[in-house]
């Protein structure tokens, strides 16, 4: 299989204009096909913004919803996948969600972030339940986890055992964590033995202040692609064959001893 070129829009956008995140959305999805990528992965929110406040119920929708519609027309216009976050209405309950769109603009995955951070994210919203949900991409399995998800590294580590070949993460990581980007995000994708694309916010939004550092991290721990601090575009490449090669050279996940672990759960 030829790699899947992918691209990683580090933007915040324009927070509370849903209309204008999708303009921002659109011009990307044709920067990044320009380029040859299949997969453009937006941060953490993106349709909304992340510091909307009380804004969240007004602008949250179904998985099936007017933003995902035209997020699927941009992916047919583009001829690629995209993955976008956004709040997600299911009746009473808003979720902080994701979802992957084809390049046929069909819905692949919709994931709901099961680990909440702070007391915004509290306030808002309902943690989903369910760990592992991935979706099938030019051969490779695509797993999602949102943000505070990848910081815990059962979570990464249960993809990995569900055969996840590239983690797409996008994420609002602030200032004063940007160790995460820059630290954690290669150490997970290495004791995991896979692809980690970690898509961040930039700049000041409300109270906080996203740091940028978006990058992609390869199975060997090193960094593939890396944004600066302010809004960036950046492309890297995922290859199905290093990654193969890296998994039959490390042996972390042949030699677990699971007996030893249960009662850590």
């Amino acid at each position: 299989m030829p790699p899947l070129r992918t691209a990683l829009l580090q933007s915040s956008g324009r927070p509370g204009a849903v209309a204008e995140n999708l303009k921002v959305l659109d011009e990307a999805a044709a920067r990044a096909a320009a380029s040859g990528a299949r997969l453009l992965v937006a941060p953490e929110l993106f349709l909304t913004g992340y510091a909307i406040g009380d804004a969240v119920p007004e602008l949250a929708e179904p998985a099936d919803g007017p933003g995902a519609r035209t997020v699927g027309e941009i992916a047919v216009r583009h001829g690629l996948a995209v993955l976008y976050g956004y709040p997600e209405r299911d009746g009473e309950r808003i979720f902080n969600a994701s979802q992957l769109v084809g390049p046929d603009g069909a819905s692949l995955a919709n994931y709901r972030k099961t680990h909440l951070f702070g007391c915004f994210e509290q306030e808002w919203f309902t943690p989903g339940e369910q760990t592992v949900v991935q979706a099938d991409l030019d051969g490779l399995r695509i797993g999602l986890l949102i943000c505070y998800d990848v910081e815990f590294p059962e979570n990464v580590r249960a993809h990995a055992l569900a055969g996840t070949d590239l983690l797409l993460v996008p994420t609002a990581q602030m200032h004063p964590f940007q160790f995460v980007a820059e630290s954690v995000i290669p150490v997970r994708a290495f004791e995991s033995q896979m692809y980690v694309a970690y898509v961040n916010r930039t700049g000041p939004e409300g109270e906080f202040e996203f740091v940028g550092l978006s990058c992609l991290a390869g199975p060997d721990g090193t960094v593939r692609t890396r944004a600066g601090r302010g809004e960036e575009l950046v492309i890297g490449e995922v290859d199905p064959e290093f990654l193969a090669a890296s998994r039959a050279a490390n042996p972390y996940l042949n030699d677990r001893r699971p007996g030893l672990y249960g009662f850590l759960a």
